[in-house]
């Protein structure tokens, strides 16, 4: 057998562990979206599949896309994601606030992890306390801000997604494969970053959407693009989404039975930053090898499918319940969702 089919018979045994281990909360979460939208949910593919395509070693304190660092602190762990240009131009200011100098890990042992925390989301660089998240807020909440309708399904639903990476659009790619008409909207200067990434991956989210590009700086097209929708999914600031000209209870009252999916790393009202990395640290999501060692990465950004798959269980229960609803889902609280619960209570 050649050394890449052991590379994937080995992760494959790793997703069914884990699936059968501290992802087990999933199963509930995928058979809810299969009553709900007639769809099977096959997990292994949706939390593993890119990692695979990417060839990805298994993570340790390293996250498996190598820009995220699990970092022992004065009193814990912490993560540090270095994931954009702009995060690595920010290390030396986090050093100065940190009291350190040279080497990160050096800085951050002398700290406790909160406050290693704080001051990197001062710089907007995503950062995460171990654990930090857990029991601080619900994965979703909930709110009519418009009139309701009839119960629906997902089927025909017009669907407006101007989320990138992984989150959004994989709650689009369920609520597409359930029937839903969904439009990809990408800015015409700042495409989606998975872009960047495996095309099969992309491919494979955004199979059978239609896609357009759009001037964001431009409201009136914006509005335009949604003008017939009855589902949108964004994962921007409401602040930055508004002075685009994009307004959530706008949208909700314009029609009976909208739905409108905001997927952020800790929830509307909080406006730190989070990759899924960061944000499944922050839920606790780690695993614990027997050595002691601390703690690992727990498979790929998992917060990240983790989080899609709330998300489309969430829109799909709204348009059964009449619509009207903003829809907050928080990737860290997902994570924590899972990490720490039996995965039968409603979101």
């Amino acid at each position: 057998m050649e050394n890449t089919d052991l590379h994937a018979k080995a992760d494959t045994e790793t997703g069914v562990r884990l699936l059968a281990g501290p992802l087990r909360p999933l199963h509930t979460v995928a058979r809810d979206i299969t009553a709900l939208t007639g769809v099977p949910v096959d997990l292994d593919t949706e939390l593993f599949l890119r990692a695979r395509l990417a060839g990805f070693a298994t993570a340790g304190w390293i996250s498996a896309g190598g820009s995220c660092r699990l970092l022992r602190a004065a009193d814990g762990w912490v993560a540090v994601n270095l994931a954009r240009p702009a995060d690595h131009a920010a290390l030396p200011a986090l050093l100065n606030l940190l009291g350190g100098a040279g080497e990160l890990t050096d800085a951050v042992a002398a700290r406790p992890a909160a406050e290693v925390a704080r001051q990197a989301q001062l710089l907007g660089v995503p950062a995460a306390s171990l654990g930090s998240e857990r029991g601080r807020r619900p994965p979703v909440l909930r709110e009519r801000l418009g009139p309701a309708s009839e119960p629906r399904t997902p089927g025909g639903v017009r669907v407006v997604d101007f989320s990138a990476l992984w989150a959004g659009p994989l709650c689009a790619r369920l609520l597409g494969l359930a029937g839903a008409d969904v439009l990809k909207v990408e800015s015409t200067t700042r495409p989606d970053g998975a872009r960047r990434g495996s095309p099969a991956f992309y491919r494979h989210l955004h199979e059978g959407h239609r896609g357009v590009t759009l001037d964001f700086t431009d409201p009136a097209a914006l509005r335009s693009a949604i003008a017939d929708a009855d589902l949108v999914i964004e994962a921007s600031r409401p602040r930055a989404l508004r002075r685009a000209g994009l307004d959530a209870h706008e949208f909700l009252a314009g029609r009976p039975g909208r739905v409108w999916v905001s997927v952020t790393g800790y929830g509307r009202a909080d406006g730190r930053i989070a990759f899924g990395d960061d944000a499944a640290v922050a839920g606790g999501l780690v695993a614990w090898p027997p050595e002691g060692t601390g703690p690992v990465f727990l498979g790929d950004a998992l917060a990240d499918p983790v989080t899609g798959l709330y998300a489309a269980r969430a829109a799909a229960r709204s348009l059964r319940d009449g619509g009207g609803h903003l829809v907050d889902v928080a990737m860290a609280a997902c994570a924590a969702d899972v990490a720490g619960a039996d995965g039968d209570r409603p979101c």
